[in-house]
């Protein structure tokens, strides 16, 4: 089905349909549908998986305008998932993913609650907090488009993932080239400049408001160590949610589904099964 919409989607496992759980997976600030390489395969083997490249990130179109805050990305995964009537779904979201991914349940469980099972959210954005360095720097555009191509895409890449993680020698090349590639061009670093400029919306405080609604089984999944997304934000959302858990991997920074994948899809994989039969 052609896709009329500026994203981009990868499909995994069996077609969408009746009785078929589906995976939506949302990335980060500066990731793409490379970040849930290790989670892919088995999340296909439960059900149909949708590796989204969020407008502006990996392969998705990059167009020159302003359009680039969570609410503007809640809105075009949220035409997508009318477009393809995707039901059953499991929305999961990290970090800025993870911020659309609230803004997304909130539509959809206000106009059709029925397309939402649950919610995993993997170091997710959800209050106002500080910034870290690299989405502060975006703050000063001229800066930041300067050092991005003095000092090039994937050293500038290397030095936020070795900033992020708990164990700075574990950053493969492979992993800063699957970062720094599709940030290479002119208007890839355009949007993700623009992405951080509106990185908080503006009406946080109301979104915030709303999320008691939230009654779907939610899982809440944060590194010990994040200094991205504190875990103070999460112990938050675990108070605020209704149907919340929360599970702390040790040993681990913002990047839990890439620093401790085999750890992290069994909590992941744990919360599937005990929330199966409500899904």
């Amino acid at each position: 089905m052609a896709l009329d919409l500026p994203l981009a989607v990868e499909a995994h496992g069996p077609s969408a349909g009746e009785g078929v759980e589906t995976f939506l997976l949302l990335h980060g600030y500066g990731g793409s549908a490379f970040s849930w390489r290790y989670w892919v395969g088995p999340l296909a083997r439960r059900g149909h998986v949708m590796l989204v490249d969020m407008k502006g990130y990996g392969s998705a179109p990059k167009p020159d305008e302003e359009t680039y805050g969570p609410k503007d990305q809640a809105e075009l995964v949220h035409r997508l998932v009318i477009q393809r009537d995707l039901r059953n779904v499991t929305l999961v979201g990290h970090s800025l993913g993870g911020g659309v991914a609230l803004i997304l349940a909130l539509r959809l469980l206000d106009e059709t609650p029925s397309r939402l099972a649950r919610l995993v959210l993997v170091a997710g954005a959800a209050y106002r907090q500080r910034f870290p360095p690299f989405v502060a720097l975006a703050h000063r555009p001229r800066l930041a488009s300067l050092l991005l191509r003095l000092l090039g895409t994937r050293r500038v890449v290397g030095r936020v993932l070795r900033d992020i993680v708990h164990d700075a020698n574990g950053v493969t090349r492979s992993q800063i080239e699957g970062y720094a590639h599709p940030l290479s061009t002119g208007a890839a670093r355009r949007a993700l400049i623009r992405s951080a400029l509106q990185i908080l919306p503006p009406d946080l405080d109301e979104i915030s408001a709303r999320y008691p609604s939230i009654e779907v089984p939610t899982l809440l999944l944060w590194g010990r160590g994040d200094h991205v997304v504190p875990l103070w934000v999460a112990e938050r959302l675990a108070d605020t949610l209704p149907d919340a858990r929360l599970a702390v991997i040790e040993e681990c920074g913002h990047l839990p589904a890439e620093e401790q994948p085999e750890e992290s899809l069994e909590v992941l994989e744990g919360f599937l099964d005990e929330t199966d039969g409500r899904a």
